[in-house]
């Protein structure tokens, strides 16, 4: 009987150095995962409204996107030996075509060009939609230094002003390119933890052989917080406990800290992720094709997290 293949992590590519960061960050990932990279290019066709009365559509560059990928695979193999990669090209519109090919993928990683670290960054629309539509988790990495042009790494060309047809621009969190010696932090709310999420943070710091750190949020208390607005706990609290309490005896290995967050949750998740391995916040699944609502607490950490940022949806 045959076994049904591995799902593999799934990094859309668009040449950026954020984007090479993040590629390379799910190469990381693919290897603790035991699972194939898979690359992808989207692109959307351009209309020419002066091209003829009925618009024509201007194919993309298959050229260019193929070499695009083969560069990528090739300086992901190199690095990363005995990784398996393989790569496609998506046409049609960006944000459909990730959240299809996330669909099959065990995570969709993207990057993010960003304002730096202290001024936060954009969540650009194409990385909003993918977020908010995809039924598989979404990552979000930002290579080191967001704020300034570089040099494309995989051609040692300048990086262009204007994004590339089809790029995947502007999407949202992560800390350089790759993942930090930290924990695993996990934002969770007492009143409705969400089994998807714990176990993806789980999950995620036992690969990494890390502690988990769980920030949960809380209404106003009148116990004394510290100067960051959090109180530690050692995960007493009966509904913290009870919701962590599978996990815990699924995971023995993994040592878990409890954080109350007192006040707004994403600005304490923001902190927490200064010395994160990965941040794993959770979003409301919405079965509607339309919108891109994400939620407050996850927009925020989007926003202005220090670290690599895991979305995973949730009923």
């Amino acid at each position: 009987m045959s076994s049904t293949p591995a799902r593999p992590v799934v990094a859309g590519l668009d040449g950026r150095r954020a984007s090479v960061a993040a590629a390379d960050w799910a190469a990381r990932e693919a290897l603790l995962r035991g699972v194939p990279l898979r690359l992808v290019h989207a692109w959307e066709q351009l209309i020419v409204p002066y091209a003829s009365l009925a618009q024509v559509a201007v194919p993309p560059d298959p050229e260019r996107s193929a070499q695009l990928l083969a560069r990528a695979r090739d300086h992901l193999t190199h690095r990363h030996p005995g990784l398996e990669v393989t790569t496609d090209r998506l046409s049609g519109d960006p944000a459909t075509a990730l959240v299809a090919a996330a669909a099959d993928a065990e995570l969709l990683v993207l990057g993010s060009r960003g304002l730096g670290r202290t001024a936060g960054f954009l969540l650009g629309s194409v990385a909003r939609t993918v977020v908010a539509r995809a039924g598989r988790p979404v990552v979000l990495v930002r290579s080191a230094d967001p704020g300034k042009p570089e040099d494309d790494p995989l051609t040692g060309s300048h990086e262009p002003e204007a994004p590339v047809s089809g790029a995947v621009s502007g999407a949202g969190a992560g800390a350089g390119d790759g993942d930090g010696d930290g924990d695993v932090v996990v934002g969770v709310d007492l009143d409705g933890p969400d089994e998807a999420v714990l176990a993806f943070a789980f999950d995620s710091a036992v690969r990494r052989g890390t502690g988990l750190r769980v920030v949960y949020g809380r209404g106003p208390a009148d116990e004394p917080a510290d100067a960051a607005g959090l109180t530690e706990t050692d995960a007493l609290a009966e509904p913290l406990a009870d919701a962590l309490r599978p996990w815990q005896e699924k995971f023995p290995g993994v040592p878990v800290t409890a954080q109350a967050a007192i006040g707004r949750p994403g600005s304490h998740l923001v902190d927490a992720s200064a010395d994160a391995a990965l941040l794993v916040v959770g979003r409301a699944a919405r079965h509607a094709t339309i919108g891109t609502h994400i939620g407050p607490v996850t927009d925020a950490a989007l926003r202005h997290a220090a670290s690599p940022v895991a979305v995973v949806p949730h009923d």
